[in-house]
């Protein structure tokens, strides 16, 4: 085994210079060979080999095969003392046959580099890389491998399928939101074949688990367009089978609006009022976003609580300081905001007005001058009357008009003696 390796390329190098001094052809692939050539970091770093798993695992002993039947070899890097082991996935090339389901292909056979290539999804993701041996740690002295014209659709910004798009997207459904989320994310147009193809499956994509489809959509809403993203999906008739709703072609004004710093239950707020308007209050549209993109129950329940301060917002002039204070101290405060101002409501007033109460001395959620035990202490029993006192008092206490326990405890006394 080499000697550990200073960072996950260098481990992804080391691999492929082992494979080749026994005779085998390695080479980088996919996604960090594209990431390097636009300058955005790889996440990871993929050997593909026309080494068999058997002869990968010989090689490298402290690996695990994890995909038998596709090739697929993970091989563990020892790092620096203190550090965590470099993971790196190595694939032998392979081409594949009929996907029957959709999904997975039924059968699949070793090969070479340009048939692997082929056999990929989109051109600017069937690229290889041959690193320098001089320059181990430099993408730029890599020699490119491109079966695909990938670098071309690479420099003029286009998401294309390999070969037929029908076929490809055939083959995995999936495929039609990761088109959608690498033209979102980099800022590429969809190739017109491409997006043809995509329009014309994606009524099958509902055959895809929840749980892929959430994912995809999610990582969208992350990315560095989400609002592209959604606009896409709708474009390509992605948005019915992705949320179990009939197809909408309703304008994205309040997607479009929300600042970077938006969360994804934000997000998806924006995109439900986009769609639904009015009935966005809705709670069966809510358990059916919920159900269609596998949320967890936090997101599920943040995405509620944003869509019910919408209307609590368009009401704040008129809720007592008191109520205002606690609104500002709502943990989707921030977030809520941010959605409210898309909408078109005057957050900036709202931000201001919170921010002075936040100052007044008192502040937006002091600690409670009075607790249950005080009363339970006065032989009040727990009860809804318990829980009006309190939140009776702190009421107050939030106005200034309770400035310290003597205070509290006396007006308690007062209610219930």
């Amino acid at each position: 085994m080499p000697e550990p390796a200073a960072n996950a390329r260098l481990a992804a190098v080391q691999i492929i210079a082992k494979l080749k001094e026994h005779g085998q052809t390695a080479y980088l692939a996919g996604g960090c060979v594209r990431d390097a050539l636009i300058g955005a970091k790889p996440k990871d770093y993929d050997v593909a080999t026309d080494a068999t798993p058997d002869m990968v695992q010989a090689l490298f002993p402290d690996s695990a095969a994890v995909g038998a039947a596709f090739g697929v070899v993970i091989v563990y890097f020892p790092a620096t003392k203190g550090r965590t082991r470099w993971v790196t996935e190595v694939a032998t090339f392979r081409a594949e046959g009929a996907y029957s389901d959709g999904r997975r292909p039924d059968e699949v056979r070793f090969t070479n580099a340009e048939e692997d290539a082929g056999r990929r999804d989109f051109t600017i993701n069937g690229l290889f890389a041959e690193p320098n041996p001089d320059q181990p740690d430099d993408p730029s002295a890599d020699t490119i491998i491109d079966f695909v014209q990938g670098r071309t659709d690479l420099e003029n910004g286009v998401i294309r399928a390999i070969g037929d798009a029908g076929e490809r997207f055939g083959e995995d459904y999936l495929r039609m939101l990761r088109a959608v989320r690498f033209a979102s994310r980099l800022g590429f147009f969809i190739e017109a074949k491409t997006s043809a193809a995509i329009r014309a499956h994606a009524r099958y994509l509902g055959q895809i688990s929840r749980e892929r489809i959430g994912q995809e959509v999610l990582a969208m809403l992350q990315g560095p367009r989400p609002a592209l993203a959604v606009d896409l999906l709708q474009q390509h008739n992605l948005d019915a089978a992705t949320l179990n709703e009939d197809l909408n072609r309703h304008r994205l004004e309040i997607s479009k609006k929300l600042p970077a710093r938006a969360h994804v239950p934000t997000r998806l707020a924006a995109w439900l009022v986009d769609r639904h308007g009015e009935q966005s209050q809705d709670a069966r549209i809510v358990k059916r976003w919920r159900s269609a993109l596998a949320l967890s129950n936090d997101q599920r329940d943040e995405l509620n609580r944003l869509l019910q301060l919408m209307p609590t917002l368009h009401e704040w002039a008129n809720f007592s300081l008191a109520a205002r204070k606690r609104l500002a101290a709502h943990p989707n405060w921030d977030q809520s905001l941010l959605l409210y101002e898309a909408i078109g409501g005057d957050a900036l007033r709202i931000r201001k007005e919170a921010d002075a109460f936040a100052g007044d001395g008192i502040g937006l959620h002091p600690e409670p001058l009075i607790n249950g035990d005080d009363l339970l202490a006065r032989g009040l029993e727990p009860g809804p009357r318990f829980k009006t006192l309190l939140n009776q008092s702190y009421d107050l206490q939030l106005e200034g008009k309770q400035v310290d326990r003597d205070q509290a405890l006396a007006w308690i006394d007062s209610q219930i003696g």
